[in-house]
């Protein structure tokens, strides 16, 4: 009888903010986030230089946890389910901890798109939804081993979810997703009329 294993697994962690830590004021997070984006003039312009769209807090604040406390309390959250994600992925961190090494945010207006991408020198990334309106963009993520499939022929649309070459999740707002910093992913065009706020981190080792 043969044998067939799955090697080289690659993990992604799915769970409500709320399963861990003290419950977020959904509202209030929102809140912030315009607030913020409103407040951000420098923030404001990097987008418009760099055709970004919607806006991002990405390259002009990096202190979101000390400007407003709901950050602080969401970054406390956060550490527990980075926490868990290490110790599923079988980490030896040396006693050490991951540490929120960047926090920010994400507006996604209609239209809107964010290029594929992976997060150097971190070792965990991941995102928190904030606010989802139907129809909005899922997030896509990229067989890692993508480009070392020169001859491959391509998957059955019916294909497992572990085999298939991309793959697509549609968080709730409320939850959190995490990954290993070196998974490529993007978010697709939003549809939706509605923006779409989203806040995402990295933590690093040591």
């Amino acid at each position: 009888m043969s044998d067939i294993s799955s090697l080289f697994v690659t993990r992604l962690y799915r769970a409500a903010l709320r399963e861990l830590g003290k419950p977020i004021d959904a509202g209030e997070l929102e809140a912030s986030c315009w607030s913020i984006a409103d407040d951000d003039e420098a923030g404001q312009q990097w987008c418009e230089d760099n055709d970004y769209p919607g806006y991002t807090s990405y390259a002009s604040l990096d202190d979101l946890p000390y400007r407003f406390p709901i950050f602080a309390d969401l970054v406390k959250v956060l550490d527990k389910h980075v926490a868990a994600f290490a110790e599923d992925l079988e980490f030896d961190l040396g006693g050490k901890k991951l540490k929120l090494d960047s926090l920010w945010i994400n507006i996604l207006p209609e239209g809107g798109t964010h290029a594929s991408h992976i997060h150097p020198h971190s070792v965990i990334s991941g995102t928190t939804y904030v606010t989802m309106p139907e129809g909005t963009s899922a997030i896509k993520f990229e067989d890692p081993r993508l480009p070392m499939m020169m001859a491959a022929p391509p998957r059955r649309k019916d294909a497992r979810d572990e085999l298939r070459t991309f793959t697509y999740m549609t968080p709730e707002a409320g939850e959190v997703l995490l990954w290993e910093s070196w998974l490529r992913h993007e978010v697709p065009v939003n549809m939706s009329e509605d923006d779409r706020i989203s806040v995402s981190f990295n933590y690093a080792w040591g």
